[in-house]
């Protein structure tokens, strides 16, 4: 990915600020909108790789403003910020091309490093993808692109190169809630913890899954700089 800016989208000016700086120090042109109209009007006269987008905001609320980022513009990537998370809006959001989150409070190493990761994803050529690693980052760039049925088996390339790591369970299990089939859903989320039992994202996932009132995003993990230890 070039070095195209990044444009948060929230109507706290507090957060706008917050992330304005915590993400200066990547060294790309950061812009700021209040709202989805401003947002929208942005991504109309210049290119963002990547767009930080609140979902709880008056007006055009964020689920909106998604839809028609990638249905505008498909191949910009988009970070949901959210306190408000269900897990019926974290699945749809996931659905409409959205492959990360961001849970406030946060502090400024986690958005940087999450920036990062998205763009450093873009340079991961797909056919040569054959280590671990790359091969969960691919899986997420192919859920970003609504590819659901490449993601699966490109998450299940990655358990076969090492099955040992639980993220590649962690993400199929995300793929199947993608596919409102949660007894599968519910298995690999099951299966990465049988791996490691501390796996974090996992964890969360299955007990979102098994609470009618647990509030929470999809958790992803982290990718290559994830710490499942």
């Amino acid at each position: 990915m070039k070095k195209q800016s990044i444009l948060v989208v929230d109507d706290e000016k507090n957060i706008r600020l917050t992330m304005h700086h915590s993400l200066e120090l990547l060294k790309i042109p950061i812009k700021e909108a209040m709202n989805g109209e401003e947002a929208l009007g942005k991504l109309q006269q210049e290119p963002f790789g990547v767009v930080f987008l609140d979902l709880k905001m008056p007006g055009m609320d964020g689920m909106e403003v998604l839809r028609r980022i990638k249905a505008s513009w498909p191949l910009t990537r988009v970070i949901i910020i959210t306190a408000h998370g269900t897990l019926d809006t974290a699945v749809e959001a996931m659905k409409q091309g959205a492959i990360d989150f961001i849970q406030k409070p946060f502090t400024p190493d986690e958005i940087r490093e999450i920036a990062h990761r998205v763009m450093e994803r873009e340079m991961i050529n797909e056919e040569k993808a054959v280590d671990y690693a790359d091969l969960i980052e691919v899986t997420k760039r192919q859920i970003s692109d609504r590819e659901f049925s490449m993601a699966r088996e490109t998450a299940r390339k990655a358990i076969a190169a090492d099955p040992t790591h639980p993220e590649a369970y962690n993400l199929l299990g995300a793929l199947y809630e993608i596919e409102n089939d949660p007894f599968f859903a519910l298995k690999f989320y099951r299966a990465a913890l049988d791996i490691d039992p501390a796996y974090r994202p996992a964890a969360s996932n299955l007990e979102r899954m098994t609470s009618l009132h647990k509030f929470g995003g999809l958790d992803l993990g982290s990718g290559k700089h994830d710490d499942h230890r």
